[in-house]
């Protein structure tokens, strides 16, 4: 039923946990399964440096999950800002039809952190 990527991020998720401050950490859910994504990235140069994930849902969540974290280091503001969902079908090998909320699941978490994570100002100072 799911591809062998998406089962090998399920049996071994990549950067569980959560950051402390000065790290930005958003909180997503899908009303609709009940699926819950908290993210967390500590930017460092512009790029996200850390990334981290908790997710309560299913195995497509999980693993989709722990993809969109590998996906995420080193990216800059304007990369995140690209992101979309299809990444992740790919980053797992793909999602089938039902599972498909997961990788919106991300999505919607990337966009809640480029909501915190606002650019320094030009004339800062």
């Amino acid at each position: 039923m799911y591809p062998p990527r998406l089962i090998e991020h399920f049996q071994n998720p990549r950067n569980v946990g959560e950051l402390g401050p000065p790290a930005i950490t958003v909180q997503v859910a899908n009303p609709a399964c009940g699926d819950t994504l908290r993210l967390s990235v500590r930017f460092e140069n512009g790029r996200a440096a850390e990334v981290r994930y908790k997710v309560r849902g299913c195995t497509a969540s999980i693993a989709a999950g722990s993809a969109l974290t590998e996906w995420m280091e080193g990216k800059t503001r304007g990369e995140l800002a690209a992101f979309d969902a299809a990444l992740i079908d790919d980053a797992v090998g793909g999602l089938p039809a039902a599972s498909r909320h997961a990788a919106v699941l991300c999505a919607d978490g990337v966009k809640e952190v480029l909501k915190e994570h606002l650019p320094p100002a030009a004339n800062a100072g």
